[in-house]
């Protein structure tokens, strides 16, 4: 498991500088932070590198000259640095969205605690940090509208919405790519490289269908289920998707804590005894992770005759890549309107037919393993 996060500088007049570190009480000298910044010096490129110092056993991130960040994650000797790269890039984009107006400070503690368990994150929870980054959130709106694009004029673009800003395009890509959301390929004639959008991103509330099957079954009392179920009715009629309620349900779902409790609250209605158990799965604070489910209007609370309180789903949420049929349109209308080059558009058909296929067959994979 990591052991802790530094945040480093370089400036010219006075070397390296720790402008943050969590925990507190780690110690990382003058020497280390030097041969940090040679290892970096020796690539001349932004990216990780991993590294042993000593008995320090150091994954770090390097921002880029241009603006000279090092993200410092100091690891167990038994740990993989290279497991850590995806969210060591993440890392480094939202401490330098937020290092203006110095807001980045309060993140660290959250940010460490997120790049602790970032190995061993689910499908669910890796898609959804992908939306929850506001310039890959950027790149998939982008691409939903055109579907396809060349990587220098999404570059330029991305330096204009970004103006004083971060924008290390190659990792939002690389990212991107691994959650199988786009392909990047060369196209014949074209002199940049291409981005090809191959699946969406599908988010949207549902039912707790399990819960609600058998709710006494579930561990809420018979005389409940009926006030269980109504509630659950009573949302959905007035539920209309946005995307300021999916960011709102991918901040629970990237957050360790409150995704440990939603996880168990998808397969039982139980009481708080039962919550309070979650503290050996890290879980500290319930009271704070319920108030975060209850103002998020993701859980319900039930009481019996007795005064005995019932936690129960109220919505659960769905967030999964979809195959983007609509950009058939798409494609059509820009070959009508001769805004993409005729041989990119081939190529695009030729990638969504494959994608496509990839698609059935692993539909067809889950649905073969859930039966």
């Amino acid at each position: 498991m990591p052991i802790g996060l530094v945040v480093m500088r370089w400036d010219d007049r006075v070397g390296t500088e720790i402008l943050a570190k969590y925990p507190e009480e780690i110690v990382v000298t003058d020497k280390t932070l030097m041969q940090v910044y040679s290892t970096h010096e020796y690539s001349g490129e932004s990216g990780m590198i991993s590294l042993m110092v000593g008995s320090l056993n150091i994954a770090s991130f390097f921002t880029g000259p241009d603006t000279s960040f090092y993200i410092m994650l100091l690891l167990s000797l038994d740990d993989d640095p290279d497991a850590y790269e995806g969210g060591l890039a993440d890392t480094s984009r939202s401490i330098l969205q937020h290092y203006d107006d110095g807001s980045y400070l309060q993140m660290i503690p959250s940010l460490f605690q997120r790049l602790s368990v970032y190995p061993s994150l689910n499908d669910e929870q890796r898609l959804a940090m992908t939306y929850q980054d506001e310039t890959k959130r950027l790149v998939i709106n982008r691409l939903r509208d055109e579907g396809v694009l060349s990587k220098s004029e999404l570059m330029v673009w991305l330096k204009d919405r970004y103006t004083q800003g971060f924008v290390d395009l190659d990792s939002v890509l690389n990212d991107l790519i691994k959650r199988e959301v786009i392909k990047e390929s060369s196209v014949k004639g074209m002199q940049s490289e291409i981005i090809f959008f191959t699946n969406d991103l599908l988010m949207i509330r549902r039912p707790p269908i399990t819960l609600l099957k058998d709710p006494a079954e579930k561990g809420l009392p018979a005389e409940l289920t009926s006030d269980y179920i109504a509630a659950v009715k009573r949302f959905f009629q007035n539920y209309s998707p946005s995307d300021e309620d999916n960011l709102k349900i991918v901040e629970i779902i990237v957050n360790p804590p409150v995704y440990e409790t939603l996880r168990l609250l998808r397969t039982a209605i139980v009481t708080r005894n039962e919550l309070e158990k979650l503290k050996k799965k890290g879980v500290d604070n319930i009271d704070e992770v319920l108030k975060i489910l209850w103002e998020s209007q993701i859980i319900q609370v039930f009481q019996d005759k007795k005064g005995n309180e019932y936690y129960a789903l109220l919505t659960d949420f769905n967030i999964s890549l979809m195959f983007p049929k609509y950009l058939l349109n798409i494609i059509k209308m820009e070959y009508e309107n001769k805004s993409k080059a005729d041989q990119v558009l081939v190529e695009y058909l030729n990638v969504l037919e494959d994608a496509y296929m990839e698609y059935k067959a692993k539909s067809k994979e889950k649905v073969e393993q859930e039966d």
